[in-house]
């Protein structure tokens, strides 16, 4: 018996060792306890097996792990998981509340009502680099464990420009999810311009241009700076920014999940970290100036030698025209409709940063007590048509609960119903689409 599990345990050492090395070309720390999932799936399925058949000749002398927590942690980490920040569809989960709304109630960012560009990944394969953005580096799309939503993992020292973010209007709103964790150097560094060019490509491997918006912090850290430059010349800037929520905890290890948003009114600039305003510039654009570029750069990754690499990922970018005057839209054309009151995916669990739209609306019906609205709820054509109705109006149900429970408005006074996916704005045939089709709508009756 002795010789037998002596064997056995040499083995599964052997056989872990080879986990170790790599899979298809890229080397994976362990296959098994991967934090971010590539282009492998299959080859560290059959790594798996074949430790899971060691594991099961060993019998009694090793307890065989749960397969539940297996995926749990990565060489001693926790793994963060994430909800994306989009109405998703399909099968519904009965919540019919919000969570942390509260957080938010100084928020008061709203995002654009028409989106005109999008893109969470979800064309993209895994392992690969999406066909809408341009880069002078180098990125994959990855995913974490225990989410669906796909991230662009930024793993070089460039720039990451969306094609699709071009010849931004006077009024338009940005938004997306950043991910960082670890910190090999004290002076890695991660940005991003809104700026303009006369050939975005061929400027794309520029750190500085001649008119542009730039906000930079250092990685892990609250540590921040921005500068508005006009023909060459810094006109405004503060170097002594502190904004927290990009800190990582427990010295790097523990990941920083931000939502960056950006609002753009005529000259004014907005940047919200999270629920918090970190800028608010009255002249921030040169009205003379046409911005046509959004990039994201990063500076210093992996400078020194580390156990741990710099991770630094972005996902779900969401680029509106600008948000409709909420009172006009509803009391005078007695119509409206948003597309920034977000859910949990396939629930009725209203997102936080929900709370701007939400008190926009509520104040127009405060200012208005004697309208009376129907709540609708829409969802794109993903899963089935029956369960996307039900979702529908669960979610109307839910906008309605949160407008008399938070903002104290007659309960009396709202309707509400679900059309499910039985009316769409856009095609549901792409991401952009999809995400427009993603409404609530609010009718005077």
């Amino acid at each position: 018996m002795k010789t037998v599990c002596t064997l056995l345990i040499t083995v599964l050492f052997f056989t872990v060792a080879l986990a170790q090395e790599t899979v298809g070309g890229k080397v994976i720390r362990n296959t098994k306890d991967q934090t971010y999932n590539r282009g492998e799936e299959k080859a560290s399925e059959t790594v798996d097996k074949a430790l899971d058949k060691v594991e099961e000749g060993i019998g009694s002398i090793f307890k065989k792990k749960d397969k539940k927590q297996k995926n749990k942690k990565n060489n001693g980490k926790d793994i963060i998981g994430s909800s994306e920040p989009t109405n998703g569809s399909s099968s519904s989960t009965s919540n019919s509340g919000s969570k942390n709304i509260k957080v938010y109630s100084k928020f008061d960012f709203v995002p654009g009502e028409k989106i005109i560009g999008f893109d969470d990944f979800s064309t993209t394969n895994l392992g690969d680099f999406p066909l809408d953005w341009n880069t002078n580096s180098s990125a994959e799309v990855v995913q974490l464990q225990g989410s669906d939503q796909k991230w662009l993992f930024m793993t070089k020292d460039g720039y990451f420009q969306p094609e699709f973010v071009s010849d931004m209007p006077d009024n338009f709103t940005l938004e997306f999810d950043v991910f960082t964790r670890y910190r090999s150097n004290n002076i890695l560094e991660y940005q991003l311009y809104l700026a303009s060019s006369s050939n975005p490509k061929k400027d794309l491997s520029e750190e500085y241009l001649y008119d542009y918006i730039q906000l930079k912090w250092a990685g892990c850290e609250g540590s921040s700076k921005f500068y508005v430059v006009e023909n060459n010349e810094v006109v405004n800037q503060n170097e002594n920014l502190n904004i927290k929520d990009f800190g990582c905890g427990n010295e790097g290890t523990e990941p920083a999940f931000v939502r960056i948003s950006i609002w753009r009114q005529n000259s004014r600039l907005r940047i919200y970290a999270n629920e918090n305003k970190v800028i608010d510039i009255p002249q921030a654009f040169n009205s003379k100036q046409k911005y046509n570029v959004f990039k994201l750069g990063t500076k210093y990754m992996n400078f020194s030698e580390t156990e741990n690499k710099d991770e630094f990922m972005v996902s779900n970018l969401r680029y509106a025209v600008g948000a409709p005057d909420t009172r006009s839209k509803l009391i005078n054309d007695g119509k409206l409709v948003t597309r920034g009151i977000l859910f949990d995916v396939n629930s009725d669990v209203i997102q936080a940063s929900s709370y701007g739209v939400l008190k926009e609306i509520a104040s127009a019906l405060s200012e208005n007590p004697t309208v009376n609205i129907s709540i609708i709820g829409h969802t794109d054509s993903d899963g089935d048509a029956a369960s996307n109705l039900t979702l529908s109006e669960k979610r109307a149900i839910a906008v309605k609960n949160i407008l008399a429970s938070e903002f104290k408005i007659d309960s009396n006074r709202m309707q509400t119903a679900g059309k499910g996916e039985t009316e769409p704005t856009d095609s549901n045939n792409t991401s952009l689409g999809k995400a427009n089709n993603r409404r609530v709508e609010f009718i005077k009756l």
